[in-house]
């Protein structure tokens, strides 16, 4: 795939009117509505503020969670959670509706802004098309949830063409949504030039140039729960990568593989073959792939549980792994220490819980005292190094987890592939 993209410096875009499609899927307080985190919001700040000072008229838009989208899909979710169907309303679909709405974010954006934010009260229904046509450059609005219409996630022509119609360029800001191939992600390029913002170019040039062209040694750190949400990965990685470091719940279908014993930890019998099949493909390509010597285990899965350390390969019946104990620890902060260049992606034991963070405090701890160029793939790692306090320390913090590891595969990402070749 080419990661040579145009940017939105590209263009020209002075008087014009941008479809900019931003990742404003912010957490939100559930009884409130308040916006509990508005990282991804400031993370567009950047390519807006570009367009607003060339003098575009900027239509922003997003999605945000998971609406359903009409009152019929409504009933039957309902009705699957053992709900009435006669007793379902359209006033409780609109209210689950209304929960979702790009509102608070118009809100927040302008704070950020120091300028009005237009809100539309659709996506393509006649109050966008109205402030739309209306806008004038240097004036920002923003549509509402893209999810609202139900063409939106089935890249429905229609919708992509509604949309494109209201606008002259299109500019991709959305890494968090690249690896969707939706009507507001990729279809829309169909109809307008597209080019990516700030956030996508970053995000293309730091993971892409790690990936095609890295600084050697090349380490990758694979956590997280499964080895089946990982395998491309793990697969693609052992074509480039000098060092594969493996934690997190996927370990123990690892040591299984390998003859251990892994009590009630998480284990995935189905991919005992698939384990063996890339050790053994590590050592044919030279490429060093760790386990956990030590594993910290304890009795149940609970914050309040003892931990207890034991042998990797031994972990008792009546226990399961929970994080990687202070063997694993030293190999693996040894390995990152002469590294060029860090790939992480997933936790290494359940760092919720402060008993089980170590493993995962040491890795964030040890990128951070490396020379190395330290990316960190987004979702859970992310939030560790955010929760741990280590953000400002590592070279790159990708804003998508699913659009990272899909990256990460080596597969296209259709809202990447859809923009124009530099």
């Amino acid at each position: 795939m080419n990661y040579n993209k145009k940017t939105v410096k590209d263009i020209d875009v002075a008087g014009k009117k941008v479809l900019l499609r931003c990742d404003f899927n912010v957490p939100q307080d559930k009884a409130t509505g308040a916006i509990t985190d508005d990282k991804r919001i400031r993370a567009a700040l950047p390519t807006i503020q570009y367009l607003l000072d060339q003098n575009a008229a900027v239509i922003a838009c997003s999605h945000l969670g998971k609406p359903v989208a009409t009152f019929d899909s409504y009933v039957k979710k309902q009705a699957e959670k053992g709900k009435d169907p006669a007793s379902i309303t359209e006033e409780e679909w609109k209210k689950s509706l209304a929960k979702l709405s790009l509102a608070p974010v118009a809100k927040r954006l302008s704070e950020l802004l120091g300028r009005e934010v237009i809100m539309a009260a659709d996506v393509v229904g006649p109050d966008a098309q109205a402030k739309a046509a209306a806008l004038k450059p240097g004036q920002i609005m923003l549509l509402e949830n893209t999810r609202f219409e139900k063409g939106e996630t089935k890249n429905d022509p229609a919708l992509a063409k509604a949309m494109a119609d209201m606008a002259e360029v299109y500019v991709s800001d959305a890494f968090g949504a690249v690896h969707r191939a939706h009507a507001s992600t990729a279809g829309v390029a169909a109809y307008l030039p597209a080019v990516s913002g700030f956030l996508i170019q970053k995000e293309l040039e730091i993971i892409g140039g790690a990936l095609a062209n890295p600084k050697r040694p090349l380490v990758a750190i694979l956590g997280g729960s499964k080895v089946s949400s990982k395998i491309g990965v793990i697969n693609n990685l052992l074509e480039i990568a000098d060092t594969i470091i493996i934690g997190g719940g996927m370990t123990y279908t690892f040591l299984k593989a390998q003859g251990g014993s892994v009590g009630k930890s998480l284990l995935e019998e189905d991919w005992l073959d698939y384990c063996n099949d890339m050790m053994k493909k590590a050592k044919e390509k030279g490429v060093k792939l760790l386990l956990p010597e030590d594993t910290i285990c304890a009795k149940e899965f609970s914050a309040d549980a003892e931990p207890i350390l034991v042998d990797s390969m031994n972990i008792p019946d009546d226990c399961m792994g929970m994080d990687i104990g202070p063997k694993a620890i030293a190999a693996y902060a040894d390995a990152v220490k002469d590294a060029g260049t860090v790939i992480w992606n997933g936790p290494m034991g359940v760092f919720e819980f402060p008993a089980f963070a170590k493993g995962t405090q040491a890795v964030a701890e040890a990128l951070s005292n490396s020379n190395a160029i330290t990316i960190i793939g987004g979702g859970d790692s992310a939030a560790a190094v955010q929760q741990l306090g280590y953000a400002d320390k590592m070279t790159h913090i990708s804003t998508g987890g699913g659009a990272s590891l899909e990256f990460m595969e080596g597969k296209e990402l259709p809202g990447v592939a859809c923009l124009l070749d530099a």
